[in-house]
């Protein structure tokens, strides 16, 4: 089977349920969280079978951007996806899924320039996949940042109406660190794995991308210790986890981009 089966019907199904949920914003759809959940639920697989027939191809596992960033979005849309069920996080879909839909354009449309690596060892995948839910774990902390600072800016404007739309800002505080505690944890190990199993992590090739991440580990290091010791919340806290997943997002795709794109080498 083609790739771009499974991928253009989740594609079709992310964008499907993307509008139901943008259109229960503002009017009452009977059923409408069981549906949307049903139908993602199905992208998500499908999302995920892509993602799993291009990278693992006959000629090794392809560790290009495109579909990197595809598994990171997939990872993403999985993790909040189930954290929806017992959390009241489902209008969070409206950003995740149509960026995860883009996400799949990109990997079935667009030509990289990465080859296929036949050379990879269990540590370096261990080191990848701790990576990929590290980055996907703090991508959400990012979004629940982004949208506790906009509904800390509405609350002091009085605009109660988007704020209705929004999960409890209490609530979105305690996920925003929860997500941040567990984000650090895979990060730490992703780091250390690497130090272990990555020959040149200290080479041309990788040395920005350690330098800017062990940067980024230390911005989230101190706002967990902020929260801790000085009850850092709301706007503070926000400013520094944007800043931390700023940073992871420079030290992996910046470096991709540059070596993959602007270079045309891997």
């Amino acid at each position: 089977m083609s790739p771009e089966i499974p991928g253009v019907i989740a594609i079709v199904l992310y964008m499907v349920s993307t509008g139901i949920q943008f259109l229960s914003l503002s009017r009452d759809i009977p059923r409408v969280k069981s549906t949307v959940n049903s139908l993602a639920s199905i992208a998500v697989l499908c999302h995920a079978v892509t993602v799993y027939m291009d990278l693992y191809g006959t000629a090794g596992i392809n560790l290009g951007i495109y579909p990197m960033l595809s598994l990171m979005a997939v990872s993403i849309a999985a993790i909040v996806l189930a954290s929806s069920f017992r959390r009241p996080l489902a209008n969070l879909f409206i950003a995740i899924f149509p960026l995860a839909a883009i996400s799949l354009l990109l990997e079935l449309f667009v030509q990289g320039s990465t080859n296929p690596r036949s050379d990879i060892t269990p540590g370096i995948l261990s080191h990848i996949v701790l990576s990929v839910v590290a980055y996907s774990l703090l991508t959400i902390a990012a979004l629940q940042a982004a949208l506790l600072s906009f509904g800390d800016y509405e609350m002091k404007h009085r605009n109660l109406g988007v704020l209705q739309r929004l999960p409890p800002l209490q609530t979105m505080d305690a996920l925003l660190f929860e997500t941040l505690w567990v984000g650090l944890v895979f990060l730490s190990l992703s780091i250390t794995s690497g130090f272990i199993f990555l020959e040149d992590i200290g080479g041309p090739g990788l040395i920005h991308h350690t330098v800017i991440t062990l940067a980024a580990w230390l911005v989230f290091a101190v706002l967990l210790w902020g929260r801790y010791r000085l009850g850092w919340r709301g706007s503070i806290a926000s400013r520094w986890a944007l800043t931390g997943f700023g940073l992871l997002a420079v030290g992996y795709f910046g470096s991709k981009l540059v070596l993959e794109i602007i270079l045309e080498r891997v």
